[in-house]
């Protein structure tokens, strides 16, 4: 373990910084801090736009404290690296298969009179000289000084796409024994993502934001939905590949389930989907097997 030290200094509550962090010597989902050229567009207006909202943002890595007088970006958003879905392990293989989001919050801190107060802001645009994203509810964290204005991601106000470059999430495999990434994929197609949030129906694996985690058959295969593009995938564990793929009828935010009845083994996932991750909505139960015999 490591410690980072001569860390930024925000002034929200200072006194409760420390002045160093730990960090792990072994592995992390963590990627290189943000640069300016990470900004990302359907078209030069819209990566010029991200690109000036980056500059006015308060950003030094990802320790940067909160702030109140403008944006901060959290990177790893609170949504980044891996989530509730968890990882899966083959401890035969000794494999770890973690997926991941790789998506920035564009934050603010907006003062509160009253700390108790339980109602929310209608919008953050009631803190004087806020900016980006004015439909925003702000959240009140009833008994702390500020509101909080937060965002499922970091996204251009007039297309609705995240200011970053893409692969927004993918899947990983790590040796349990190094810490050493063995294969990264992205995650997810952009098949029922677009400007505008206007599907754009295209196969290609740009890689989604993703909620739910996987799970890995001793055949040495890895299923898993969780993407944004609602399919199922069956992934090879040693090479990362998408060997299968079915289109869920909801979102799949959800860990499947193994198991096996009468010698036949079964593979099941709810496609229920989640507001958050903005998929369609259902209560669906699919379960899969291969053909008796």
């Amino acid at each position: 373990m490591g410690e980072l030290t001569d860390l930024p200094k925000g002034d929200v509550e200072p006194e409760y910084l420390s002045d160093t962090q730990p960090v792990s010597d072994w592995h992390t989902l963590r990627k290189a801090p943000l640069t300016e050229r990470d900004m990302w567009g359907a078209t030069p207006l819209d990566q010029l736009w991200c690109r000036i909202q980056f500059r006015r943002a308060e950003y030094q890595g990802f320790y940067t404290p909160p702030t109140a007088d403008s944006r901060w970006i959290q990177y790893p958003g609170y949504n980044g690296g891996s989530d509730w879905g968890s990882v899966a392990v083959d401890t035969e293989r000794g494999i770890i298969i973690a997926n991941y989001n790789d998506i920035p919050n564009y934050n603010r801190l907006i003062e509160r009179e009253d700390p108790m107060e339980t109602e929310e802001y209608t919008t953050i645009a009631e803190a004087p000289d806020s900016v980006g994203a004015p439909e925003n509810p702000a959240g009140p964290q009833a008994g702390a000084p500020y509101a909080i204005s937060v965002n499922a991601g970091w996204r251009n106000d007039a297309t609705g796409m995240p200011c970053t470059r893409p692969p927004y999430g993918g899947i990983r495999a790590i040796s349990l024994e190094t810490g050493e990434t063995l294969w990264d994929q992205p995650l997810g197609t952009a098949r029922r993502n677009g400007p505008f949030g206007i599907p754009s129906f295209l196969p290609f694996d740009i890689g989604t934001p993703n909620n739910g985690g996987s799970v890995v058959t001793a055949g040495g295969l890895v299923f898993i939905a969780a993407a944004t593009d609602n399919l199922f995938r069956a992934i090879d564990i040693e090479t990362g590949e998408t060997l299968w793929t079915d289109v869920l009828p909801g979102g799949g935010q959800a860990n499947p389930i193994t198991y096996e009845v009468a010698g036949r083994q079964y593979v099941a996932v709810t496609a229920m989907g989640h507001h958050f991750m903005e998929t369609p909505v259902g209560d669906h139960l699919v379960v899969y097997a291969l053909p008796e015999g």
